[in-house]
């Protein structure tokens, strides 16, 4: 059976990582490539259970879906930075829960663009569009977007691990202009890369920070509690608030002590009033 390299789509640039696929082997999938494996490999050095970064934002991004299904009544959902699929994907979840909740999942990754559509063939309330996530205007003023979302009632946005992929000082403004877009009564899930700023965690996260950008992949911030917070400017945070991935909401009793890597990944879910 051929590898995935030996049936390489022309458009694939593998002489760079790809977020996505670097998310995708933190996961074990199976969509990505050595240059991709080679980011998780080198976090590994420093953090050899670097794994937990992706399952615990993966892991948040279910639990925050099945409050909001459940619980708000919300059936709109604006998808940022999706991913590849994998395993209880956003629509899955919402739609076990809320049978007719529409998605629209926003992603520019060739593979993730390739890949979506085709499992999303079947699904006319799940959408996915191309788009750069840190451009908002492009991504609000999208005719897909527009055309399956109604704006005049409220919408779940998430931004899951994608945030800290943003380099520039503009995160907080990014994150405003789309809270700002969202009719009261809409909900918003961030999770985000975290420096603890304590002598126990905060070295790790540094140094996750300075293996990531410097990577194949050049990106991922880990940003402190200050700046994290100033994304959420205007909302109203649930309880319980802006804590670590694996805190919020548990799905039960904590067994077995949680790894350094687990204190340096953040989620919260606000309501815009």
């Amino acid at each position: 059976m051929p590898s995935a390299e030996d049936v390489l789509p022309a458009y694939i640039d593998v002489t760079k990582a790809s977020v996505a696929r670097v998310y995708d082997a933190f996961l074990n999938g199976k969509d990505n490539y050595e240059i991709d494996r080679e980011v998780l490999r080198k976090i590994q050095q420093v953090a050899p259970e670097a794994t937990h970064l992706g399952w615990d934002n993966r892991e948040f991004l279910i639990r925050a879906t099945r409050f909001i299904a459940g619980q708000t009544g919300i059936t709109q959902y604006l998808d940022c930075g999706s991913g590849l699929p994998t395993s209880e994907n956003t629509h899955q979840v919402a739609q076990r829960i809320q049978p007719d909740a529409h998605v629209v999942y926003v992603d520019n990754d060739p593979v993730v663009l390739a890949h979506g559509r085709a499992l999303l063939e079947e699904n006319d309330q799940t959408h996915l569009i191309g788009a750069d996530i840190f451009e908002p205007s492009q991504v609000l003023q999208n005719e897909v977007v527009r055309k399956h979302l109604d704006f005049s009632e409220p919408i779940a946005l998430y931004q899951c691990g994608t945030m800290h992929h943003y380099s520039g000082s503009r995160y907080a403004e990014i994150m405003k202009e789309y809270i700002d877009a969202l009719p009261s009564g809409s909900y918003v899930a961030l999770s985000h890369f975290f420096d603890p700023e304590t002598a126990e965690y905060g070295p790790l996260a540094r140094k996750m920070e300075e293996v990531f950008i410097h990577s194949p992949m050049g990106s991922g911030r880990f940003r402190t509690r200050a700046q994290i917070e100033s994304m959420l400017s205007g909302l109203e945070l649930i309880e319980p608030g802006l804590v670590l991935c694996a805190d919020w909401w548990p799905d039960g009793p904590r067994v077995r002590p949680m790894y350094p890597v687990q204190q340096c990944i953040v989620g919260t879910v606000g309501r815009k009033p």
